[in-house]
């Protein structure tokens, strides 16, 4: 949303600060400004010249030496403008001005191209006369200005006159950043409102007077509503002897300021209209409309229909039409068809304001590929009651420029009406929400700044149909601290009663994996959810991978956002590319994040989120580093049970001979691995990279964190070392499992202690070597309890094929 300070001016009239003032102060109260710009911070000493008298230049063909009149007194100035005459009255920058073009459009600095005094071929030249582009403007926004030459001005224009103002130049335009519940403020009035209230100045609003004419409106036009759902309000209004001509200066010149180029007074009110009062407007030739009939009802399915910038498009029955009696003339709130345009012959026109359904516009306006200044207005979701306010405020417009004669009456189809919300009003409650001491009367007269009524009676605020946001006491006292001032709230500490409060089981969990991670060395990540279909050739799944079957976005931001990730692989190995590309070292990185699995295609319920643990790692350390972390977090969430691996995981991103999927109590809680070769080139990372997902669902089903304490042991252990040889495709996990079977009570731990792989060893052996303590709680062991479970742990672990070492 775009205003100029002339503009806000015109319904502040004390309103007498700075761009800057107004701008911080504007933004303190709640209306965000999110920057300005000077329109004549580039233009200086620019005033009126009346060329007198023209010569030809003695040495050049192109050029002529003109003597121009600026009131004070007369100067030469040479050009090679083909369009100026003697008589002319044009505007002139004196020796040591400015004129645009000395820094980029938006800079708050001044700049722009000074004008020295020089001669040009030998003849001396003591200004320079300006095309509109040199006074910072274009011709779309002046088109009267020539398209190659100087701009001529009025004639009846005073020579020496600033031309800056004269032109409507000396004003700032300034942006502001409005949020969704402000509908109000999309709109010059509603902008205005605020600023007079932030400021403590007097608010005048446009005063609309009755127009029309002895006739009836209903005489000329019909309407019918069919789908009130999706438009509550409809008015319209009927011109004829209608007058198409240059809309007056002063429009033209709000208009352009706000970036709206003017183009011939029936749009020029329409548009003018659509920004003062924020309610889009359409206007419709008459005697186009068959039937004399409107009609608003949702177009057919598969309906074509070609709009007033000549695109045919298709609709179908959730896209809201306007209708005659025989077709379709525009696409509700959006725009206007091609069969029902004004052109300049028109002699009737039918004006249009209404109110749509925010929701369906929005949709409307995607479906069809088409969104305008107006969509842009209904969507946020206008107040019906705004709408006869427009449309009374255009036709007055009308008939004062004198664009035609207005019809008496108005068609007004309106179901229910929209009321004014009622809050009850309770000023100690809104001082304790905001910790201040207002009084009750200063919160009133806030109220009445922004147009709130009270009701005494009740003891109830109104809020007008225009305030969509507010319903309750809390939002009342936002109205009250926004002028009071938010840094004027004094620091105070919280009131009110509270009870003990934790987190969930399953952020508790989460909260585990973070510090596991954490004290591992690894830096917490955060990668997108909108991923690419690309993604699953990089990480070379087959065919009929089941992560290919990835939820589509409906309005992609492109295609490498378009789809719903279904692995969390692709982020991780992106952010691990990124760093090794940036030549970091040693880099571990963990994110906890979803991913989103449909249970159809297409989608006929929500998918199913499941959060993710994934860790990745490249440089210093191995498989068995990123199995510890495994192991180590597994451990303090507290699964009781010791999980396994098994290496036959099939995962394709991973390398065939180094990967595992992690399994606890008989189910896959998630996998862990070396990235393939291939896969880790396709993304540019240049050495080993190891990577870890597991699936947090799965483990905090199982989790539990309850201990249970154990007294220092009592008794001594008993130590024994076993050293065995067995064939390599026998895991240590199966030993491990044989241990912890055949064990029996006593067994306290047991740990790995040696592997080794060579010369001295077979073809195709390994040695492996375990120490393996026992304890019992009550006495001391005796030979016989160790020996009776290492034998039974020995014959379990031969009939295996392994050889003890003797």
């Amino acid at each position: 949303m775009n205003t100029s300070l002339s503009w806000i001016k015109a319904y502040v009239p004390d309103l007498d600060v700075t761009a800057q003032e107004y701008t911080d102060a504007m933004t303190l109260s709640g209306t965000k400004v999110e920057n300005y710009e000077e329109m004549d911070a580039d233009l200086d000493k620019i005033v009126v010249g009346q060329i007198d008298k023209i010569e030809k230049h003695p040495d050049a063909d192109k050029l002529i030496v003109c003597q121009v009149n600026i009131g004070t007194e007369s100067i030469q100035i040479v050009t090679g403008a083909p369009n100026v005459h003697e008589g002319d009255k044009v505007p002139v920058v004196l020796a040591g001005g400015r004129v645009a073009g000395g820094h980029e459009p938006g800079s708050r600095v001044a700049g722009g191209i000074k004008i020295k005094k020089g001669k040009l071929r030998g003849i001396e030249s003591n200004g320079m006369m300006c095309s509109i582009e040199e006074l910072g403007s274009s011709r779309d926004m002046y088109p009267d200005a020539p398209e190659n030459g100087i701009y001529i001005l009025p004639e009846d224009t005073e020579v020496g006159a600033d031309v800056v103002k004269l032109l409507g130049l000396d004003d700032v335009v300034f942006e502001y950043e409005i949020t969704s519940n402000r509908v109000d403020c999309y709109s010059v009035v509603g902008i205005a409102r605020e600023a007079a209230a932030t400021f403590r100045k007097t608010f005048c609003p446009p005063q609309v007077t009755p127009t029309g004419n002895d006739e009836d409106v209903n005489d000329y036009i019909k309407v019918t509503v069919k789908d009130t759902d999706l438009c509550p309000r409809y008015c319209a209004r009927v011109v004829k002897n209608i007058k198409i001509g240059p809309s007056p200066k002063w429009m033209q010149r709000r208009l352009a300021s706000v970036g709206i180029r003017p183009i011939n007074n029936l749009v020029d009110i329409t548009n003018y209209v659509m920004e003062e009062y924020g309610q889009p407007m359409h206007a419709y030739d008459l005697d186009t409309i068959a039937g004399r009939e409107i009609i608003v009802k949702r177009a057919e399915d598969g309906e074509k229909f070609t709009t007033l910038d000549g695109q045919e498009r298709q609709m179908d029955s959730s896209v809201l039409m306007i209708c005659d009696g025989e077709k379709s003339v525009g696409i509700a709130g959006i725009m206007g068809g091609e069969n029902s345009m004004i052109t300049d012959d028109v002699k009737t026109m039918l004006f249009e304001a209404a109110c749509f359904d925010g929701t369906n516009i929005r949709k409307s306006s995607k479906k069809v590929g088409l969104r305008t200044d107006a969509s842009g207005k209904f969507e946020k979701g206008l107040d019906p009651n705004n709408a006869q306010a427009a449309i009374d405020r255009a036709c007055q417009l009308v008939e004062e420029l004198g664009a035609g004669e207005v019809v008496g009456g108005m068609v007004d189809v309106y179901g229910k009406k929209k009321e004014p919300v009622r809050v009850p009003f309770d000023a100690d409650e809104i001082n304790a929400i905001l910790g201040t001491d207002i009084s009750r009367e200063d919160m009133l007269s806030y109220f009445r700044m922004i147009d709130l009524e009270y009701d005494e009676d009740t003891n109830e605020v109104i809020a007008p149909t225009f305030r969509h946001d507010l319903f309750r006491i809390a939002d009342l006292a936002e109205e009250v601290a926004r002028f009071y001032g938010y840094d004027n709230i004094p620091t105070t500490l919280p009131k009110g009663e509270a009870t003990t409060g934790k987190l969930s089981f399953k952020l508790r969990i989460e909260e585990v994996a973070r510090n596991v991670a954490e004290y591992c060395g690894f830096s917490q990540g955060m990668t997108y959810s909108f991923e690419s279909p690309k993604v699953f050739d990089r990480l070379l799944f087959p065919a009929d991978a089941p992560e290919r079957k990835a939820i589509s976005i409906m309005n992609p931001l492109g295609e490498d956002y378009s789809i719903m990730r279904t692995t969390s692989l692709n982020g991780m190995l992106t952010s691990l590319a990124t760093n090794y590309n940036r030549r970091n070292k040693n880099v571990r990185l963990y994110e906890l994040g979803n991913i989103y699995l449909p249970k159809t295609l297409p989608l006929t319920e929500l998918p199913e989120e499941r959060m993710q643990f994934t860790l990745g790692m490249y440089g210093e350390g191995d498989f068995f580093s990123m199995k510890g972390v495994v192991e180590e977090f597994l451990e303090k969430a507290g699964l009781s049970k010791k999980e396994s691996y098994d290496p036959k995981a099939g995962k394709s991103f991973l390398h065939p001979g180094r990967q595992a999927n992690i399994i606890y109590d008989g189910t896959v809680i998630g996998y862990l691995g070396e990235v393939h070769p291939d896969v880790a080139d396709t993304y540019g990372i240049g050495e080993r990279a190891y990577v870890a997902v597991i699936d947090m669902p799965e483990v905090v089903s199982r989790a539990n964190f309850d201990r249970k304490y154990e007294g220092i042991a009592r008794f001594p252990a008993v130590t024994r070392d076993i050293s065995m040889v067995m064939p390599k495709e026998i895991m240590v996990g199966q030993v491990e499992e044989v241990i912890e079977n055949k064990g029996g009570q006593y067994l306290e731990s047991y740990a790995l202690f040696d592997l080794y792989e060579g010369a001295q060893i077979k073809e195709g052996f390994k040695s492996v070597a375990y120490s393996i303590v026992f304890r019992a709680k009550d006495r001391t062991l005796a030979e016989a309890d160790v020996s009776k479970a290492m034998d039974a742990i020995l014959g379990a672990l031969e009939e295996m094929g392994i050889e003890l070492r003797k």
